[in-house]
């Protein structure tokens, strides 16, 4: 019996039906498209939005504390409690949400944990008292730490294999540029021969809101995973929308695509248990465990090293007046924006291995080298934020391709759960680990403290960049299916180029 264009059903039993199909090579196979883009913009701009709520929120703290702002909260609150719940909820957000969008689909979930993330930032923008201010900082994070299991699953699942690896650095890469855009509008915001004391920081959240409204609106195009459908018994929804998807890219090439190459065969469950999705990480592929855990805890203390203590070693070392270290970080967040831009590309050509293991050595050594030279005191506040912006241009690369990794390494099944789990440490140690080693160490205003704490960064991205030279999967251009067995695949002899765990 036949079902739809491609999929053919051999049998059920009592857990499910087996199917052969050849959906996912129908979907690597097409070329970049308009529908492509749809798919970017309306999953991959919610980056944009984390990077102007956490830059945001550092820029108006200040403002806040002011008597006048209608809200009695200090500074510190802002940067300290308040920016701790920020990471908790994101922490919390991605492993909830993340187990919900492996059972539940990808597009039920981005679409929730948008929702959620628009809910919160509009209460946000009405704080009246502290607690209601508190509560609204960690539900947004909440929400965005839900996005990154979601999106970044869905984005592997739709994009082409040739084209996955560009596409999802860039994408991860454009938090920075909702970096600058809220450092810019915290300028415009902030002066009150514009705004009020205590109308422009509301301002600047509701502006959030409104990002996030029209990426719904885009985000209702977007479809389900024909991957998660085909898994779950929903195997005429995905013939549908890839059909769909195919005719569309026809109609705008002008010229049949070329036939799919690989069949898989699977054997549809309803979904596959925790103790499953826990062997499956730590034991089956706990190699490729080991690379992303280093990946994320490396590029976590990099960033700590630098950004943590940005602000305070230009004002304390180089007499950089506060209110100008808002342009410094400017520089620094188009090179992080850059690197994972320009390259992107070398990810599918050059491959994975080399990229992600250069990447984060480069950045290692070079932040090596901006420690040694700070130490001798030739730098500059022009120049050193010269040297951050080169270790961040190719530190962002590899940070960008850590989500990358976790997200295309481990079997579909898994794929939404391992991405929080591994974003939820990362983030952690950055949020929880990072701030309080280095809080001491760039506030003491000795050379040498500073400098302890970039070769601490220093060492631990070298040492990621030597765990992914060893570790790293080659994954370029390949099937999903290829880079790891689905766990519903057909034993022995009935998925085609399917590889073994590494």
């Amino acid at each position: 019996m036949a079902m739809g264009a491609d999929v053919g059903v051999h049998g059920a039993d009592g857990s499910g039906r087996t199917i052969t199909t050849r959906i996912p090579a129908r979907l690597d196979r097409l070329p970049w498209s308009r529908w492509h883009w749809t798919i970017v913009v309306g999953l991959g701009t919610v980056w944009i939005l984390d990077g102007l709520e956490v830059t945001v929120v550092g820029n108006i703290a200040s403002r806040l504390s002011e008597p006048g702002s209608g809200l009695a909260i200090s500074s510190s609150q802002v940067t300290g409690l308040a920016a701790a719940l920020y990471v908790a909820g994101a922490c919390v957000g991605a492993l909830f949400w993340g187990r919900l969008t492996d059972r539940h689909g990808r597009r039920k979930l981005f679409m929730i944990t948008l929702v959620v993330y628009l809910a919160a930032t509009a209460l946000t923008s009405l704080s009246f008292a502290p607690w209601w201010f508190f509560i609204f900082r960690f539900l947004t994070g909440f929400g965005i730490g839900g996005e990154y299991a979601a999106i970044n699953s869905a984005i592997d699942e739709l994009i082409p294999a040739s084209y996955r690896g560009r596409v999802d650095l860039a994408i991860n890469g454009s938090f920075w540029v909702g970096a600058v855009g809220g450092s810019l509008l915290s300028i415009v915001a902030l002066n009150t021969d514009f705004l009020a004391k205590d109308v422009g920081w509301r301002l600047t959240f509701a502006l959030g809101v409104v990002l996030g409204l029209v990426i719904l609106l885009v985000r209702r195009n977007v479809p389900e995973s024909p991957r998660w459908l085909l898994i779950h018994g929903r195997e005429q929804e995905a013939e549908e929308i890839v059909s769909s998807i195919e005719r569309r890219v026809e109609a705008e090439k002008g010229e049949p695509l070329p036939e799919p190459e690989k069949e898989l065969v699977i054997h549809q469950r309803s979904g596959v248990t925790f103790g499953e999705i826990a062997r499956t990480v730590f034991h089956d592929y706990r190699r490729r465990a080991v690379l992303g855990f280093s990946l994320f805890i490396g590029q976590a203390f990099l960033y700590n090293a630098i950004t943590f203590g940005f602000g305070t070693i230009l004002t304390t070392f180089f007499d950089v007046p506060t209110g100008d270290t808002g342009y410094y970080f400017v520089v620094i967040a188009v090179g992080n924006f850059l690197g994972p831009l320009l390259l992107g590309k070398l990810f599918d050509t050059v491959g994975r291995r080399v990229m992600i293991s250069s990447t984060y050595l480069l950045s290692g050594v070079l932040l090596f080298l901006t420690a040694w030279l700070f130490d001798q005191g030739v730098l500059t506040a022009g120049t050193l934020t010269a040297c951050w912006c080169g270790v961040l241009f190719f530190a962002s690369a590899g940070a960008s391709s850590a989500y990358l990794t976790v997200s295309e390494i481990f079997p579909m099944e898994t794929r939404a759960m391992s991405i929080a789990f591994f974003y939820a440490l990362g983030t952690a140690a950055g949020g929880i680990s990072g701030p309080l080693l280095f809080a001491d160490l760039t506030t003491t205003g000795k050379v040498s403290d500073t400098v302890l704490a970039f070769g601490i960064g220093a060492g631990l991205m070298c040492a990621a960049g030597l765990v992914a030279a060893v570790c790293a999967v080659n994954a370029e251009r390949r099937s999903l299916e290829d880079i790891a067995t689905p766990l519903t695949a057909a034993p022995a002899g009935g998925a085609k180029g399917l590889s073994a765990p590494q």
